[in-house]
């Protein structure tokens, strides 16, 4: 009996590790989601704004392949063990099932009696161990190592607006953005990626959580148009339409608001939101209706409807005429101004460096005058300043006309996130309406840059020792700059004032990447759009000869919609231009 009672025990040993394996399975599982989510959503002091720079984000993806080689080994790790697991239970299993057919005769031979203490003694402490064993220290060591680098909550808020920037520009429908066939994306392209109905609903919140309902509607409706198309997803669809028939409503569309309302119900009848939803849309749905047929629409209804309309038109005349030539429509050049624009070859007024090399200069507008240098920069150089700039991006600031002190700028997205003149206290701010990051490069850390200094100065024939530094700028997701002027105006008088050098005269700008889709510059004043040219420069004068701020300068850098775009630009300064531009008499001179 007792001989019995040990092989019963070796099969209920057998059982206890299965279940330890299942146990600890499901306790990984448990701890790489917990990790992975607090992954996600962990914010540090690391954290650099990854989505203003494209250049920068490029890092993530080798983190990630970095995280899933890593993952791979400790799968396989985990599937070794399991294996020699498995091993040991089936050969058990064989023998524990013949054993206990008769378990005095297998214990009678006296080797089976010796094998059966071992086993117990020993071996099953050492599959014990094996079971107990955590393959995933090194996983969880560079996880945690590369997750000081992750991007954060406002990088996908950032990423997110992005989206619904582009969306805005460049009048695509929810439909293009979620299958990714983009303008400039071809279909053969290996990495072209869709949405699916987890992140059209993400957007959806995303505009949700800032009382944008107008993007809420159109996001949270395609989410419901995949899921009605039989997309599998967690998102369930009673959740997409609270979120729907409230937006819709906020918009003041009782009655599409009511039906969407009705439908969630049919899902959920016992959705008490929903329920309370139904009666006051009706309420409000009613009143409505009287006072329509009583002719007797308010005031206030009116003012309203004209808020939503002002809404979805952007509020301002300057932002519809940007996003028009981001487009490429509303450019404004007659055929007559057309035909006064030539191509030629220009050495400066038989510069030494150009006499036998001129470089080829085309005119891309006549007021301002605008014109581009078609390979004014090499390869080599190109990828040199990237490489001097990249480790030192950071988010765009902005000049205080008060100060003159650098300050975040919010209205440029490309990478240092760009400064900005602040026009109360005159400090360099970041731009908040410049979605980029930039790096400053001074003449004296490499060559490269010395040499693309005196370039500039040879072609201008202006003085670029009083010039700021070469400025290099990469855009981010959705990246752009909007309207702004590069000189300082009369209501700035501090503006530059810790440089010394005086205003803004003229402002070099080169090219250094292809983009495939937006990213142009353009004038709205003038209706001028110059697009993105690898390894070639614009030149404009921001100042007449008088001295004047020349008002049509005005400019914006397009949301990238498609690409990688690098620039740098010199800003030149009026110091030492005494002689080399004198001054005009009239006040446009």
């Amino acid at each position: 009996m007792k001989c019995g009672l040990h092989v019963a025990r070796e099969e209920e040993n057998i059982d206890c590790v299965v279940k330890k394996i299942r146990r600890s399975a499901m306790e990984f599982r448990s701890v790489w989601c917990v990790l992975l989510i607090s992954c996600l959503l962990h914010k540090n002091s690391a954290h650099n704004d990854f989505f203003t720079s494209i250049g920068q984000m490029t890092d993530l993806l080798f983190t990630e392949k970095d995280l899933v080689t890593s993952l791979k080994d400790y799968i396989k790790a985990e599937e070794s063990k399991l294996e020699q697991v498995k091993q040991w239970a089936v050969k058990l299993d064989t023998l524990t099932a013949t054993a206990t057919q008769d378990p005095e005769g297998f214990l009678g031979h006296p080797v089976n009696a010796f094998k059966l203490m071992k086993r117990l003694n020993t071996e099953w402490g050492e599959v014990e161990d094996l079971v107990l064993r955590d393959m995933s220290d090194g996983f969880i060591s560079n996880l945690t190592i590369q997750r000081q680098y992750f991007p954060n909550d406002e990088d996908q808020t950032g990423a997110a607006k992005a989206l619904l920037r582009l969306q805005d520009t460049y009048k695509l429908d929810t439909q293009t953005i979620s299958t990714g066939d983009l303008p400039g994306v071809s279909s053969e392209l290996p990495y072209k990626s869709s949405l699916t109905v987890e992140d059209c609903f993400e957007l959806g919140k995303i505009a949700y959580s800032e009382a944008d309902y107008y993007h809420t509607e159109l996001w949270m409706t395609q989410a419901l148009r995949q899921l009605d198309e039989g997309e599998e997803s967690s998102t369930d669809t009673v959740t997409v339409l609270d979120y729907l028939s409230y937006s819709i409503y906020q918009q003041g569309e009782l009655e599409r608001a009511l039906e969407y309302t009705k439908r969630l119900l049919s899902l959920d009848p016992d959705h008490q939101r929903a329920n309370g939803n139904l009666r006051y849309f009706e309420y409000q749905l009613a009143k409505q209706r009287k006072a329509e047929r009583e002719q007797k629409v308010t005031e206030e209804k009116k003012e309203r409807e004209k808020r939503e309309t002002d809404k979805k038109k952007n509020f301002l005349p300057e932002k519809w005429k940007y996003e028009q030539l981001c487009r490429g429509e509303g450019i404004r050049l007659t055929p007559r101004r057309q035909s006064r624009l030539f191509c030629r070859f220009f050495d400066n007024n038989r510069h030494p460096y150009y006499l036998l090399g001129p470089v080829k200069q085309e005119d891309e507008w006549d007021r301002p005058r605008i014109v581009r240098y078609h390979n004014i920069i090499n390869e080599r150089e190109m990828e040199k300043v990237k490489e001097l700039a990249k480790p030192r991006l950071r988010r765009a600031t902005i000049s205080n006309p008060i100060t003159g002190v650098l300050e975040t700028a919010q209205y440029r997205i490309s990478k240092r996130r760009a400064t900005v003149h602040d026009p109360q206290t005159g400090k360099l701010t970041t731009a908040q309406y410049r979605v980029s990051k930039s790096a400053w490069l001074a003449a004296y850390e490499h060559p490269v840059v010395d040499r693309i200094n005196q370039r500039i100065q040879d072609i201008t024939g202006l003085d670029v020792t009083t010039a700021e530094e070469l400025q290099v700028a990469n855009y981010g997701v959705g990246g752009q700059y909007e309207p702004h002027f590069d000189f300082g105006r009369k209501d700035e008088p501090d503006a530059f004032k810790e440089l010394g050098t005086g205003n803004r005269i003229a402002t070099w700008l080169f090219y250094m990447s292809d983009v495939a889709a937006g990213g142009a510059t353009v004038f709205p004043e003038a209706g001028a759009a110059v697009k993105p040219m690898k390894g070639t420069a614009v030149f404009w004068y921001n100042l007449f000869p008088s001295g004047e701020g020349d008002y049509s300068t005005r400019h914006a850098a397009c949301p990238v919609l498609v690409g990688n775009k690098w620039v740098s630009n010199k800003w030149i300064h009026e110091r030492g231009q005494e002689f080399r531009r004198p001054c005009g008499l009239l006040l446009s001179d």
